[in-house]
């Protein structure tokens, strides 16, 4: 094809390991025109990744190309000598990683790092170099990038870093950008502002092409033209966009699309005698003070969560949804007593439960529970299941312990994991089964309320399918309810009763879910819904991001702590503070215009 930019024709990329060799990338083929967004989707391990790395060269040993062609511009880059794919990767082809943190120098300056690029590939000075850097970071919208050129990766929020590395993709304006799960990490409102950054560089004068890879169908659909399904290192299914996801013809691709929690899923029916109560409560975390600070004697603080109120039905499932920033992992922390409440009162089957300490506390920190984001971070790595599952039984003295064996059998089985592999340990289990290890240790106390801290955003969309469902089945055998804190509202919609919404310490809205996503009545909840990427291409939005970031939780605006970024924002948003009141019969909301 004459406007074919990259054709890749039977690519086959192995690692080997101590069971033998696996084929990450087995017999790959698709082409990328010029100017086009072609997706790559798959769950994780099904050779998405190991593709995108095969065609810039950066596949590492153990793991080689055994075959195929990468034929890039009419050149097949298998043929080029280490030195020559150096010099085109960045100008030619760039990369954009999932993760900032890890793909940014944290010891230079994020301008040097970009500037790099030109003294590596070109022969233009310092200060042409420095200026078409500020020229860049101003294009991907980065504020006052004149000063923040000397700034450090560190002092950047997750979004921003995220934009620096986009900027340093495309700077020297290569014709094919790989980007690899590039708003995976981000809040939904973050993932719009970088997405709809993306569309707007590609659709200027470079007519870049892209390689979109995704795990989130509902990206694809807003970025791509055409998509291919990967599964197990296979491409499974091929063709546009909408042809793919409106008339899906593999049985992966059917249970792919099948597992996306929909924003028009029915949720289960709301609950009504409360079991928590949660009142005015704040938390509050001093800040570190310098020199300056201490001698003045101002006392900062991080305003984490600031006179939150709302209550837990009995097997109700509450949701709290924001970005990152809001307070609502805080919440949670407080909520599970791992951290202490600056202010307020929270009281669990009508007692003070913020007020228990010593041998009370002990005795009742079985009735709350919680399960973790990060399933690879919350389990012990030197830890069996068996020990894992069991260390509760114990600490509680819940089963004399010639029942353990048998108590623990029986929670692994309520949570769909084989008992025979209790001996097994944590690095033997995948993703999705180690959430289920601690789901399983959470429920081992049998506790009234489970904490779920961002349960399954680490997790594959068909796994994160399972995992909602196996807690609904849970939820029902257990008689639990569940405190569900998420930034991903499409999951939110499936499993919550009512949802709170956060910014920035503050319930802004509080409804049945239902009524939140049909009719939201705050400004920032809006801005949240319509941010959704859904995975169809009959209901394509045109992308407008909410604009600017979260200001900081040290020193919050004054007023409406939303106004600054609110389209809406009048002089009294900015200088009188919203009631958090009732707009309609179990609709709540702080807005001056709602």
């Amino acid at each position: 094809m004459a406007d074919t930019l990259l054709d890749v024709r039977g690519l086959v990329t192995h690692f080997a390991t101590r069971r033998g060799t696996v084929r990450a990338v087995d017999d790959v083929s698709f082409h990328v025109g010029r100017g086009e967004t072609l997706g790559l989707v798959g769950e994780s391990g099904c050779g998405k990744s190991a593709t995108g790395l095969s065609i810039i060269g950066l596949i590492e040993p153990p793991g080689r190309i055994a075959g195929g062609e990468i034929v890039f511009e009419g050149e097949d880059l298998l043929g080029k000598t280490p030195e020559e794919m150096r010099r085109i990767r960045g100008a030619r082809i760039s990369m954009i990683f999932q993760d900032p943190t890890t793909t940014l120098n944290p010891v230079l300056p994020i301008g040097d790092q970009i500037a790099e690029m030109f003294r590596y590939h070109t022969r233009i000075g310092a200060r042409e170099a420095r200026a078409r850097v500020i020229e860049m970071l101003d294009n991907v919208g980065i504020p006052r990038p004149h000063e923040r050129y000397r700034d450090y990766p560190h002092e950047f929020s997750g979004g921003m870093q995220q934009r620096v590395i986009i900027a340093a993709a495309l700077i020297l304006h290569p014709a094919l950008v790989i980007a690899d799960e590039p708003t995976t990490a981000l809040d939904v409102t973050v993932q719009m502002q970088i997405l709809a950054l993306l569309r707007r560089l590609q659709e200027g004068e470079a007519n870049t092409s892209v390689i979109l890879i995704s795990h989130d169908l509902g990206v694809v659909a807003q970025m791509c033209e055409r998509v291919c399904v990967m599964y197990a290192g296979t491409v499974v299914e091929a063709g546009t966009t909408e042809e793919v996801l409106e008339n899906p013809r593999h049985p992966y691709t059917v249970g792919l699309i099948e597992s996306i929690p929909r924003l028009d899923s029915a949720p289960p029916a709301p609950a009504v005698s409360p079991l928590l109560e949660v009142d005015a409560l704040t938390k509050h975390f001093p800040v570190r003070r310098n020199m300056a600070t201490a001698l003045l004697g101002k006392r900062r603080v991080v305003h984490a969560v600031d006179g939150l109120t709302f209550s837990i039905g009995r097997e109700e499932t509450f949701g709290l949804v924001g970005e990152s920033g809001s307070g609502k992992s805080t919440t949670g922390k407080v909520i599970a007593r791992l951290i202490p409440a600056s202010a307020g009162q929270v009281r669990l089957d009508g007692e003070d439960w913020l007020a228990l300490s010593g041998d009370a506390l002990r005795r009742r920190r079985r009735d709350v529970q919680m399960i973790f984001q990060n399933p690879y971070a919350s389990l012990d790595p030197r830890w069996s299941v068996f020990h894992i599952v069991a260390e509760p039984l114990v600490t509680h003295r819940v089963v004399p312990r010639r029942a353990l064996r048998q108590r623990v059998s029986e929670l692994l089985d309520a949570v769909g994991l084989d008992p025979s592999h209790a001996q097994r340990y944590p690095h033997q289990f995948s993703g999705g089964q180690r959430q289920r290890i601690g789901l399983a240790r959470a429920l081992a106390l049998d506790p009234k309320l489970l904490v779920a801290d961002e349960p399954v955003s680490a997790l594959d969309v068909s796994v994160q399918a399972q995992i909602l469902n196996m807690l609904r089945a849970i939820q029902r055998r257990y008689a639990l309810s569940i405190l569900f804190i998420s930034h991903d509202l499409s999951v939110v919609r499936f499993v919550c009763d009512r949802v709170g919404v956060m910014y920035l310490g503050e319930m802004v809205e509080l409804a049945e879910t239902a009524v939140l996503f049909r009719e939201p009545r705050h400004p920032y909840t809006q801005a949240l819904l319509a941010a959704i990427p859904e995975p169809t291409t009959r209901r394509l939005r045109t992308m407008v991001p909410i604009e600017g970031e979260i200001s900081s939780p040290i020193d919050p605006p004054s007023g409406c702590r939303f106004h600054p970024r609110c389209p809406r924002a009048e002089a009294i948003c900015r200088q009188e503070k919203p009631a958090f009141r009732e707009l309609a019969p179990g609709h709540h909301g702080a807005c001056h215009f709602a």
